[in-house]
């Protein structure tokens, strides 16, 4: 069973910067593929980033390219999601996932084992 707990979030203007981070413990992190999902009100959660078990394969939404960046750092156990020039449609809540393989990445929500709990981010114009 692995636990995974967002932070980071916030209230900021429109193109300012954010570092959401995720922290686990228990489960296979090293083992695992990380995400980033996110769910705006009324809306159904979307993909956003996500990151290979060892860090050297990553994939970004097209709304995400070029703003936003993903890292993990295996012995903290810990994923990253720098988002720079924030608009205002990115306001949501920020759901870090994980799926327990070694190939591949996680772009998918019905892919993921575990969820963290969300992080709210919310941009202004």
């Amino acid at each position: 069973q692995m636990h995974l707990v967002e932070s980071g979030g916030g209230s900021v203007q429109a193109g300012a910067s954010l570092r959401l981070s995720c922290v686990a413990s228990g489960g296979t992190f090293i083992s695992s593929a990380m995400g980033w999902f996110r769910q705006a009100p009324g809306k159904e959660r979307e993909f956003v980033a996500a990151i290979n078990y060892s860090g050297g394969d990553t994939s970004y939404a097209d709304s995400a390219k070029g703003r936003f960046t993903m890292s993990r750092d295996n012995a903290k156990k810990q994923v990253y999601l720098q988002m720079n020039s924030l608009k205002p449609e990115d306001t949501a809540v920020y759901y870090c996932a994980a799926r327990p393989t070694n190939f591949g990445l996680l772009v998918a929500a019905t892919e993921a084992r575990y969820w963290g709990q969300g992080t709210q981010v919310t941009v202004s114009s």
